[in-house]
């Protein structure tokens, strides 16, 4: 004979059953479903996610010229950001050494260590203008040598303690390229020798 009481229990039993085993049914199935996942796709839902990549970064550089090497005023850039065999693809060995891994040329082996026309140098990475032909000079030291940059904001001075030695590097405002270093030991105006790397450069004879 079954009882008010009985009832009652059996009852809570059922509501029992029914709260934690359908709670570990489901925590069971998100186990499995997950150790699924990582057999058969552990990276599907990476692969699923949408890839987030950083706007370009806009500089504002000092544009010229080429004809005349007249100054164009301020213009925005898109600073240019490759990998490195994107880099072997673009530029010579020799320049790829010296922009990308900070190499150095051999003295006197590089086409412009003296000046000859008049005209412009450019980044051989980016094309960013660097130095107006008329501010070099004859330095005597087998690279290619200028008393001050075509634009400030168009190079970049960094602190160069390589080799044991203190030096101020100067790279490529446009795509951060190594070009070579600068010393105060220039003629006037500036009394400063910006030292370059002839493959780091590129020459563009002005018109008139």
């Amino acid at each position: 004979m079954t009882t008010a009481f009985d009832d009652k229990a059996m009852d809570r039993r059922r509501f029992l059953f029914a709260l934690f085993g359908g709670g570990a049914a489901v925590a069971l199935g998100a186990v499995t479903a997950a150790r699924l996942m990582g057999r058969k796709g552990g990276n599907a839902m990476a692969a699923a996610a949408p890839l987030v990549t950083a706007p370009p970064q806009i500089l504002q550089l000092e544009c010229f010229a080429d004809e005349d090497g007249r100054d164009l005023g301020v213009c925005d850039v898109r600073k240019i950001v490759l990998t490195d065999a994107e880099w072997q693809q673009r530029l010579s060995p020799a320049a790829f050494n010296v922009l990308r891994r900070a190499g150095t040329e051999m003295a006197f082996s590089g086409p412009h260590e003296k000046p000859n026309h008049k005209g412009m140098y450019r980044c051989a990475g980016c094309d960013t203008a660097l130095f107006n032909a008329n501010t070099q000079f004859d330095s005597g030291t087998g690279w290619p040598s200028f008393w001050q940059p075509i634009a400030k904001r168009n190079v970049i001075e960094s602190r160069d303690s390589s080799f044991g030695m203190e030096r101020t590097a100067v790279s490529c405002a446009g795509c951060d390229g190594h070009l070579g270093h600068v010393f105060d030991d220039g003629p006037p105006p500036t009394g400063l020798r910006y030292c370059m790397n002839s493959v780091a450069m590129r020459f563009v004879a002005f018109a008139s």
